[in-house]
């Protein structure tokens, strides 16, 4: 069950939060091919199955923005707000892709709520320190800091 805050009183109650972990997500070659696609970043670390088998990796890998990209919708499993008019995604701190994602293997979202301060128009600036989880792995695949403002 995700958390809930209501409205910007209750997202303030959040800072501190351990928002807990989101479901696996498979990473396949279909899935890096189309960010391949949408992004124009066509290296073959990431599309060329039969090269990246001679390739550092033993594999292809998704690439790491990929894995960035999957913050959002894993993050609204674990949180959901409601009673605000509108929010934006500001931005991304200290963003590191500390181990590969080869394709075949499964990831998914450790989040907390590093922060929450009060910004101009009485909304306020959620900071999320972002894990993403390698099943296996003792290197996650990315950390980031994510940050959202809410606004009445």
């Amino acid at each position: 069950m995700p958390v809930v805050a209501n409205g910007i009183p209750e997202i303030l109650a959040l800072a501190g939060r351990d928002l807990g972990r989101s479901s696996w997500r498979e990473v396949t070659q279909e899935l890096i091919d189309a960010y391949a696609e949408v992004s124009g970043d066509h290296q073959w670390i990431h599309t060329d199955p039969v090269r990246a088998a001679e390739g550092p990796f033993g594999r292809t890998i998704a690439h790491g923005y990929m894995t960035l990209s999957w913050g959002i919708p894993m993050v609204a499993e674990l949180l959901q707000v409601t009673g605000v008019g509108m929010a934006l995604n500001y931005g991304v701190n200290k963003v590191r892709f500390p181990a590969p994602v080869p394709v075949g293997s499964r990831v998914r979202l450790h989040a907390e709520i590093a922060a929450v301060e009060e910004v101009g128009r009485g909304g306020v600036q959620v900071t999320r320190n972002f894990t993403f989880e390698i099943e296996g792995s003792a290197k996650p695949a990315c950390v980031a800091e994510s940050l959202t403002r809410y606004y009445p």
